[in-house]
């Protein structure tokens, strides 16, 4: 049974490079449809990305952008997977931002979250000092969070 409720994305431009481009960063990704509109003002790709799903609607200029408020948060197992998502995100014009957020070419909000902040986030005792670390991060760096968290200064 497909997803009652899913992203829809608008985007200016080929909704096909936008496939392209996100399929080059994510690992599996798979398009799941493709649709012209009537009057061919629009294309429409669905997609998933790790099983979720979006819909990418070739809108053209709408006179407005993606913003902060809606972002997508993408756990990652470690270190390794955090750069390389980092740096592919932010390549070719995206944005850094601050506590792990940052802004892909298309202007659309991504949270690159490492799976053991998570776990870190759940237990009191270090909760503070990781996230006084944390506020001064752009890109998150697993091992001075853990540090911070246990309480190590160096």
């Amino acid at each position: 049974m497909p997803r009652k409720i899913k992203p829809c994305l608008w985007v200016v431009g080929d909704a096909q490079e936008v496939v392209d481009y996100y399929s080059g960063i994510f690992e599996d990704v798979r398009v799941t449809g493709t649709q012209n509109l009537p009057d061919g003002s629009a294309s429409i790709a669905e997609i998933e990305i790790h099983d979720q799903p979006f819909q990418l609607l070739q809108g053209g200029p709408a006179g407005w952008s993606f913003n902060e408020s809606v972002s997508f948060a993408v756990s990652c197992a470690d270190q390794a997977e955090a750069d390389r998502l980092w740096y592919a995100l932010t390549a070719n014009g995206g944005e850094e931002s601050q506590c792990g957020w940052l802004k892909d070419k298309y202007g659309l909000s991504w949270q690159v979250i490492p799976a053991s902040l998570t776990e870190m986030m759940q237990d009191a005792k270090g909760y503070d000092r990781m996230m006084v670390a944390l506020m001064g991060m752009k890109k998150l760096i697993i091992a001075d969070l853990e540090k911070a968290f246990n309480g190590k200064t160096n």
